[in-house]
């Protein structure tokens, strides 16, 4: 296994080759606060992007050294991403189809009724979608009308969770404004002016889950960043907020497959 490094010597991007396969990584550099530990931190995103999170005056050669001992863990779970996204494939909005609310599964049944006004219900396990008649955009009628229903889920359960959570977060004095957005990539974001954006895709996953991406972003409030003291304030306000982090970076494709 060999380091190829980048071109520019300013660009912090390189790779090594594991096998016969040349595996690209993206080199953050973070500022160390004094009397800290100088730590060099891997992640693999759920995008199959390889992220390491190193020191400001960590030499190539450190953060060469990490990234070696930890290949094998680099590429089992890139094969895994790969692996779990050719068992995704494409909604068809029809029954028996999967649909994700709170953490659980449902299964969608599409149904006729004899009224002009089309529904979407949550009945014993199933997730109802209601149409007048099937017609020859029925899957289109269906992917909106959830669409719909998640957002309007999305609304009031971000909007219960943040009032819940808001008394424990001392350094915010009124709620902030949150506004729902779909992305592809992120479940979340903090404006310079303290404004949420929320993704409603994030209303298909557990509680805990949802409760980790708002407190997330409560904290950019303060701090804007992801700095040692923004990671220390998160964990004060979720000492465990790792595992429902990794869980969800385990669903997100689940998740936001539409």
């Amino acid at each position: 296994m060999d380091v190829l490094r980048s071109d520019s010597e300013t660009d912090e991007t390189y790779a090594f080759m594991y096998g016969h396969v040349k595996v690209p990584y993206r080199v953050k550099r973070k500022a160390i606060e004094p009397g800290k530990p100088r730590k060099i931190s891997i992640h693999v995103t759920p995008e199959s992007h390889v992220i390491v999170e190193a020191p400001e005056r960590a030499k190539r050669k450190e953060i060469h050294d990490a990234v070696m001992k930890r290949a094998k863990w680099i590429n089992d779970n890139l094969q895994a991403i790969t692996t779990q996204r050719k068992h995704i494939q494409p909604r068809r909005y029809v029954s028996g189809e999967m649909q994700f609310y709170l953490g659980r599964r449902y299964v969608l049944k599409v149904i006729n009724n004899v009224d002009d006004t089309p529904y979407v219900k949550m009945e014993r396990g199933k997730l109802l979608v209601s149409l007048p008649q099937r017609r020859d955009d029925t899957a289109d009628q269906v992917s909106r009308l959830l669409r719909q229903w998640y957002r309007a889920r999305a609304q009031h359960i971000f909007t219960t969770r943040l009032e819940k959570l808001l008394p424990q977060v001392g350094w915010i004095n009124e709620a902030p404004t949150f506004r729902l957005l779909s992305m592809e990539k992120q479940w979340g974001s903090c404006s310079k002016q303290g404004v949420l954006m929320l993704n409603p895709h994030l209303v298909k996953a557990p509680r805990d889950c949802i409760d980790y991406v708002i407190l997330h972003e409560l904290c950019h409030i303060r701090e804007h960043n992801h700095s040692e003291r923004f990671y220390r304030l998160l964990t004060q306000q979720m000492p465990g907020w790792k595992q429902p982090k990794q869980e969800l970076d385990g669903m997100a494709e689940l998740l936001l497959n539409e």
